[in-house]
């Protein structure tokens, strides 16, 4: 169901590769996307600022090793994002290492737990973006859980 999107046809290229289509939300995530940097070891991220509480948040959980808000632009009903606290090297998946894999889990286990709270037991997606091809626009790793409507498929 498409409701509430416009969606376009991007043109065909030279090469006569297949068209693609995109909502105008999906198209404005890739253009911040594009335009987004990978940041320096000690520079901090919008989420950064978040976890030091120097700009404000719609924050539903946290602990120790974990904050979750509310995203500011949702693509659904619900729409969470769950960050590590500490992002220790982590600015993308592909960059995990061995020493991270505490962290992996308790970022998925903490999405269990947000959705739980946020009544979504007739399902949702969690979602990573990694890098400028999968539209990640903020190099601090984090997942989006969205759900709270029947969500589509393929996704991308």
């Amino acid at each position: 169901m498409l409701v509430g999107r416009t969606w376009r046809v991007v043109a065909q290229s030279a090469s006569r590769k297949p068209l693609q289509i995109a909502s105008r939300s999906m198209s404005s995530e890739a253009d911040k996307a594009r335009a987004a940097a990978e940041p320096k070891p000690n520079e901090l991220t919008i989420f950064d600022k978040i976890i030091n509480k120097e700009i404000p948040a719609n924050i539903i959980f946290e602990n120790d090793k974990v904050l979750a808000f509310r995203d500011i632009s949702p693509q659904a009903p619900t729409h969470v994002l769950v960050i590590p606290k500490v992002r220790a090297g982590l600015t993308r998946l592909i960059r995990a290492e061995e020493s991270h894999k505490e962290i992996l889990g308790e970022l998925l286990y903490t999405a269990s737990v947000v959705a739980r709270n946020e009544n979504l037991e007739d399902g949702y997606r969690i979602v990573i973006n990694d890098g400028k091809n999968g539209c990640q626009s903020v190099y601090h790793l984090h997942l989006h859980i969205i759900g709270g409507r029947p969500l589509g498929w393929p996704p991308g």
